[in-house]
């Protein structure tokens, strides 16, 4: 049995050969009081021990997220790091997801499954501690239509086109407002209080949406 001592040094582990029932297993196992990340990939298992500076990156895109939606008045449901799989294929768990265009479609769902329920709109990876190649390959393997990626210089937006995510400017979840200069908000993580970088955030969100209606 993989535990939190073993692997919290390293804070990223792969394994190889892992069958998809011992995935199945170790997410009952850990479920009650695990902060560990898993992400399987056709027999690859990823378990990572999130860093509190991952932490403070997904919080705080998090919170941008649902501040678009709020001033743009667009209805989203979040579901955080909730645990996504296909069957005997794929599972991952997003550092943070929403629902926003088929929103409708899992609205009070306590279960989401993919073979009859839509995967999230909108996923958000920090890639500080590992890459998120493999959890792409899951991603697409879903169906996640947009992936936010920031690896702790560069923010990107990536868009799945013919099974594939290709690097965009313009988010399908946002459209027309510059997401892109998120990027600007997230090099003054730690440099500014949480919520006044969010106060900043919020009035440049006001200011993009007022520009529009020019």
């Amino acid at each position: 049995m993989i535990t939190n001592t073993l692997i919290q040094p390293l804070e990223i582990i792969h394994l190889s050969g892992i069958s998809w029932q011992t995935y199945e297993n170790l997410l009952t196992e850990l479920s009650a009081t695990r902060r560990l990340r898993l992400t399987y990939n056709r027999g690859t298992l990823e378990i990572m021990v999130p860093s509190p500076e991952h932490e403070r990156y997904k919080e705080i895109v998090g919170r941008f997220v649902e501040t678009l939606a709020e001033e743009l008045e667009v209805s989203i449901d979040p579901l955080g790091s909730t645990t996504f799989k296909r069957p005997e294929l794929s599972g991952a768990e997003p550092d943070t997801c929403f629902y926003i265009r088929n929103l409708n479609a899992v609205k009070g769902k306590k279960r989401i499954n993919l073979q009859q329920d839509p995967p999230p709109d909108l996923v958000v990876e920090i890639d500080i501690t590992s890459s998120s190649k493999n959890r792409f390959e899951v991603y697409a393997d879903m169906g996640v239509p947009e992936i936010w990626r920031y690896d702790g210089s560069i923010f990107s937006i990536n868009i799945l086109q013919d099974d594939k995510y290709i690097a965009v400017d313009q988010s399908l979840a946002f459209p027309n407002l510059p997401i892109l200069e998120i990027a600007n908000f997230l090099q003054q993580v730690g440099q500014k209080d949480y919520l006044e970088l969010v106060r900043e955030f919020r009035i440049w969100v006001k200011s993009q949406i007022q520009r529009n209606y020019e």
